[in-house]
């Protein structure tokens, strides 16, 4: 009996894998991330032209669709407007699983920063810059708590920003591409 159990179960768990295998190796070449799974080269909407927007309207968007160039992926992320920038965080970076999950943000750091942002249809063509100044890494913080974590309270934004000065969160700009 034990022995038929553990075999029944042997079997649903790989049909699960496989299941979840088949969907990313499917998604990878899709238009845009699915909710689960990282997507292709982001190829519909509009290629935003001229003067750079002002980026307080992200503060009504939770999530947007972020490529990169090389490798092109994929994903969906936050988006943080903050004195008129805008940033996107990374978090579990020095975890096992942000290892395995973020390689988007160890590509970037280590020189893939060319990027494509899709918000509300309309693409944007950008460069990734990890953010390590105190200062600007305190509104964002606020920005983040705000957003995200149900209130910018002194507590919750203290605890992001360790989180950014520990390694564990890292925080990017997504500045214009130089033209």
């Amino acid at each position: 009996m034990l022995k038929t159990s553990l075999q029944i179960v042997g079997i649903m768990v790989l049909l699960l894998a496989v299941t979840l295998v088949t969907l990313k190796l499917k998604n990878q070449n899709a238009d845009g991330p699915s909710v689960l799974f990282p997507g292709g080269e982001l190829v519909s909407g509009q290629l935003h032209q001229g003067a750079e927007p002002d980026w307080a309207f992200t503060d009504d968007i939770f999530t947007i669709e972020l490529q990169t160039i090389d490798p092109i992926s994929s994903r969906r992320i936050f988006i943080m407007e903050s004195d008129g920038k805008v940033y996107v965080p990374s978090g579990y970076m020095r975890s096992f699983l942000g290892k395995l999950w973020k390689d988007w943000a160890f590509d970037v750091e280590d020189g893939s920063s060319l990027v494509v942002a899709r918000i509300d249809g309309v693409r944007y063509e950008r460069n990734l810059l990890r953010l390590n100044d105190p200062a600007v890494v305190d509104g964002v913080a606020a920005k983040l708590a705000k957003k995200y974590a149900g209130g910018a309270t002194p507590e919750t934004v203290a605890q992001i920003k360790q989180s950014v000065t520990d390694g564990d969160t890292w925080i990017f700009e997504m500045a214009p591409r130089s033209k």
